[in-house]
């Protein structure tokens, strides 16, 4: 059976604060009509803090998409490959034993994709599949997870390398004045995660079953305008409530394993804000504190779009607190609005 094993995770060294976040929004929009509302919904996030890749000053800059998407490269070039050899320490493998990597990011564009490069430079074999993932936004952390179980239940013998990376400060877009821009202003941060899945073997979680869902007719609710400018984030006021249609989404999956979604172990979800992780919560019938590692992501790097999951299950194993056989949920959410969803039961290598 695929096991998910102990992720790597990396923050940019630039942070911004939530007191730094509100003052800037004071200063850049004091004329704002809305700027009461706005400053309220930053203070409600919960997230004291963010990390980004470039300072403040350059990300409050627009220097054009062309600039942007040689920042994207150049950083993700410079990032990622320490993050990826970590990944593969921990699950006690070489990158020549990786069969297939997903690579998932919303947040910038390259063709051909970073695993082309990946391959070329990091000792990666040239017969490696590979599949980019771009257009899943948070939900893909979610799905790079179970599109590697899937692989893995085709080959038993293969390895996957998943890999996030997001600089969502490079969607900063200064002439978006909406009210849900804004909040993402204050919302999203910058991070890489990376994780191999083993199809034998490894520490982690042994991954069970996946499913996917899309509430019908949400499609707009998040999406990108993209333009000259570059993507132009799209939020929704009806978004934070999405987790009343999920609920049961979630339970249905469970529900396939004979498990009882309300009555599980662990939960590593997609925390896109407070009241997501209220809602579930409330709707699983599952104490706050089930999402933990969920809300520390949230409260210390903000919404760091699909890299959430594994930062999540990282913070799950730094605490070290599942037991062999101990069962849980993996959820993504994203546009769509769709739910990635994995199940899997801890085990540790013999």
């Amino acid at each position: 059976m695929a096991v998910l094993c102990k992720p790597a995770i990396a923050v940019p060294e630039h942070i911004i604060t939530q007191d730094d976040t509100l003052e800037l929004a004071r200063r850049l929009h004091k004329d704002h009509s809305q700027l009461k509302l706005v400053l309220r919904l930053i203070e409600h996030t919960g997230v004291l803090k963010r990390h980004l890749i470039q300072p403040i000053d350059k990300v409050l800059k627009h220097p054009g998409l062309d600039a942007r998407s040689a920042v994207y490269e150049q950083e993700s070039k410079a990032r990622v490959p320490a993050v990826v050899r970590q990944a593969l320490d921990q699950a006690e493998l070489e990158a020549r034993q990786i069969d297939l990597i997903v690579y998932v990011s919303c947040t910038g564009f390259m063709m051909p994709s970073l695993t082309a490069w990946l391959i070329n430079t990091l000792g990666f074999r040239s017969e490696t599949r590979q599949i980019p993932i771009a257009q899943l936004g948070c939900a893909a952390g979610g799905a790079a997870i179970n599109r590697a179980h899937d692989f893995c239940t085709a080959y038993p013998d293969s390895n996957v390398l998943i890999v996030a990376c997001e600089f969502c400060s490079l969607c900063y877009q200064p002439s978006d004045l909406g009210v849900g821009s804004l909040l993402s202003n204050g919302l999203f941060g910058d991070a890489i995660a990376a994780a191999v899945v083993r199809g034998r073997g490894g520490t982690g979680v042994r991954l069970e079953r996946n499913g996917s869902y899309l509430i019908p007719h949400t499609e707009d609710w998040i999406s990108y305008a993209v333009r000259s400018t570059g993507f132009h984030f799209l939020l929704d006021k009806r978004v934070p409530g999405t987790m009343e249609p999920l609920a049961p989404a979630l339970r249905a999956v469970a529900d396939q394993q004979r498990w009882d979604a309300g009555e599980l172990d662990f939960y590593l979800v997609h925390a896109g804000g407070p009241r997501i992780l209220d809602d579930l919560s409330r709707f699983l019938e599952v104490p706050p504190e089930a999402f933990r590692f969920s809300r520390a992501t949230l409260t210390e790097y903000g919404n760091i779009a699909s890299a959430v999951v594994l930062d999540a299950l990282g913070r799950m194993f730094e605490e070290a607190s599942p037991r062999e056989g101990h069962r849980g949920l993996l959820a993504g959410f994203g546009p769509g609005i769709t739910a990635e969803m994995a199940l899997g039961t801890w085990t540790a290598a013999a």
